[in-house]
């Protein structure tokens, strides 16, 4: 009797059988650029970074009370603007231009000008590039994130550690190419959506890990069982799975699913260690604020993220603590105690993640990247606060071939638009994945149809930005 695996006609056989297999081709090349390796890979060029921590700072930090100092909107403090605004909520109509509450001075060697709220980052300002002239396309906290993050403002598109994991692969094949950690405690506005592998292949997604109790869930068994157990466990399984795979081996997400299979079973002898941050000294812990309430949770992750560099994680986001909302930074009726409150939580481990890469020698192969996904409005909203503002930003970026005590661009006298230099979403992406020495032009994956980019440059315009770079 013939088998029924034999027989089986699958889309694929379909397709190769009929119509003289023109469908057969056109598939071919549609799947040509479909992959799932995990394996190091180097990017066209030669590009000095080999990682990106993104500590991302969820909400729309308002850029005139920290990086942007905007004198002429002090001294039209209380005073109606004149012109349109582009706003998102009520509150904002009586278009009433608001100063800072802060106090903001040169700090280093380069003089850049930061707040008061952030005065450990001030402290580094020598080893900060900070872009003034930021704009992005949507004035919503989804649309906005999802845009800062993948280029588009529609849902399920790769992000972009989900992107660098295809092109570069992991330097350690026990752990993800994309990690995430995010506060345990919950998630920020968003939620997954900041790292969705969209249509790539799901290996390239972020991975979330724990940074309290267990690392990584579901990696060790209910109950303890022998390891030979466990290991022809393991193995019964690869088999059932490739038994599975040649029935249908068109399917990327069983290849998907199969490679995270095996990718967790190596992390359970490598993640718990390689996570452990015990052994770190005192002063180590005391830069990072680990001995601080305020700064141990942020501080803590922090940490992590610098060791999962180090052993070759090619990609780390950090999600803002959500103790005070899922969206810390979003201004809109407390903008004064909302910064006193959120500020002192990450700026003491932001400056000392960096610190501490760069005395390890990991600084110049490694990018930070200190983002929100919009900026503020210099007019009141309902007294109190902001509203959003996509035309205008900071960012602040540090290490991997960036320029240290740089200020690129600025905004115009009130902080409303980036007017001088102004650097797009699509151009920061651009630069940063030529310095990981990826031409943002080549890489590409086919989708329904077309080769799609992350910065799609012949739409956008994406140019990398040489002068942010050393």
């Amino acid at each position: 009797m013939t088998s029924p695996v034999t027989t089986k006609l699958t889309r694929r056989g379909l397709l190769q059988c009929s119509s003289l297999g023109f469908g057969w081709l056109a598939l071919r090349h549609l799947l040509a650029g479909e992959t799932t390796s995990l394996h190091p890979q180097r990017g066209q060029l030669m590009g000095p970074a080999n990682s990106i921590i993104m500590l991302n700072m969820v909400g729309g930090p308002s850029q005139m009370d920290l990086l942007d100092p905007k004198p002429v909107l002090q001294k039209l403090h209380g005073q109606t603007a004149e012109g349109t605004f582009e706003t998102l909520q009520a509150g904002s109509e009586t278009k009433k231009l608001v100063g800072t509450p802060f106090h903001f001075r040169p700090h280093g060697e380069c003089g850049m000008e930061i707040s008061s709220m952030l005065p450990h980052l001030a402290g580094i300002a020598d080893e900060l590039c900070l872009v003034r002239s930021m704009f992005g396309a949507n004035n919503n906290h989804p649309q906005a994130q999802r845009f800062f993050q993948s280029g588009k403002i529609v849902p399920d598109w790769p992000t972009l550690g989900a992107w660098i994991g295809y092109a570069l692969g992991t330097e350690n094949r026990n752990m993800p190419s994309f990690v995430v950690l995010r506060d345990p405690h919950g998630y920020t506005d968003g939620g997954n959506n900041h790292w969705k592998n969209g249509w790539l292949p799901a290996v390239y997604g972020g991975i979330e890990i724990r940074s309290e109790g267990d690392a990584v869930l579901n990696l060790k068994p209910a109950r303890k069982v022998p390891g030979d157990v466990r290991s022809r466990n393991l193995q019964l399984l690869a088999a059932l799975n490739r038994g599975r795979q040649q029935l249908y081996p068109e399917d990327s997400r069983l290849e998907s699913r199969i490679r995270n299979y095996e990718l967790a079973a190596r992390m359970q002898a490598s993640a718990e260690q390689l996570l452990n941050i015990s052994g770190e000294t005192a002063a180590t812990r005391t830069l990072y604020g680990l001995d601080n309430e305020t700064t141990a949770d942020f501080g803590r992750r922090c940490l992590m993220a610098r060791r999962m560099v180090e052993s070759g994680v090619r990609f780390v986001e950090l999600m803002v603590p959500v103790v005070h909302g899922r969206n810390p930074f979003d201004s809109h009726t407390d903008l004064e105690p909302g910064l006193k409150k959120i500020c002192p939580m990450v700026d003491q481990p932001s400056a000392a993640l960096i610190q501490d890469l760069k005395q390890r020698g990991l600084l110049d192969s490694t990018i930070v990247i200190w983002s929100g996904e919009f900026g503020r409005l210099p007019i009141s909203q309902s007294g109190t606060g902001r509203d959003h503002n996509r035309h205008a930003f900071s960012t602040l970026l540090a290490g991997g071939g960036f320029r240290s005590g740089h200020i690129h661009g600025s905004t115009d006298e009130i902080g409303y638009r980036a007017v001088d230099d102004p650097v797009s979403v699509h151009d920061l992406h651009a630069t940063l994945l030529h310095q990981l020495g990826v031409d943002h032009h080549q890489l590409s994956f086919p989708h329904n149809g077309r080769d799609e980019r992350l910065t799609d440059p012949d739409v956008t315009g994406a140019r990398v930005v040489r002068e942010l770079l050393s």
